[in-house]
């Protein structure tokens, strides 16, 4: 199995698993005489086997991360890089954002904002950054698709 595929996977367990939840608690309590519309036992077992695979799931994906290595540094370097720039990002936007909406004066009495960063700068600074997380991203695809996960 491919790393890729091992995260599609850990996905779609993770939406399984918030489903059974769920529908668990839709057939946790019943009125008096009736019968639930799913048996609760079933759901809990599918429930305790989605754990367990994500359990080892999880694992596997972890371990893989710290052992493969690209360009020097470990998937889980890349990760941690791809994380905080995206995080760097988001905040640079904002403050790209905040900084370039000055107000405008109405009247001569109005008090007039003026930004205290070069937006033009902090732009570049932006474009930069999207560009360099746009081609992490690419490497971590790329290598999620020819990396092996390691199962044993």
């Amino acid at each position: 199995m491919k790393l890729a595929e091992a995260l599609q996977e850990r996905a779609d367990l993770n939406i399984s698993i918030q489903q059974l939840k769920n529908r668990l608690e839709n057939n946790a309590i019943v009125q008096e005489g009736e019968k639930p519309t799913e048996n609760p036992g079933d759901l809990q077992w599918e429930l305790d086997n989605s754990i367990k695979r994500l359990t080892w799931l999880i694992s596997r994906i972890n371990i893989t991360n710290c052992l493969t290595q690209v360009n020097g540094q470990t998937l889980t370097e890349l990760i941690a890089q791809k994380d905080t720039l995206s995080l760097k990002l988001s905040i640079y936007r904002d403050l790209v954002n905040t900084a370039g909406h000055c107000s405008y004066r109405a009247r001569q009495t109005e008090i007039k904002m003026l930004p205290t960063l070069p937006v033009a700068d902090l732009q570049k600074q932006v474009d930069r950054m999207a560009k360099d997380l746009r081609l992490l991203d690419n490497l971590l695809q790329q290598t999620n698709w020819t990396t092996n996960l390691i199962e044993e």
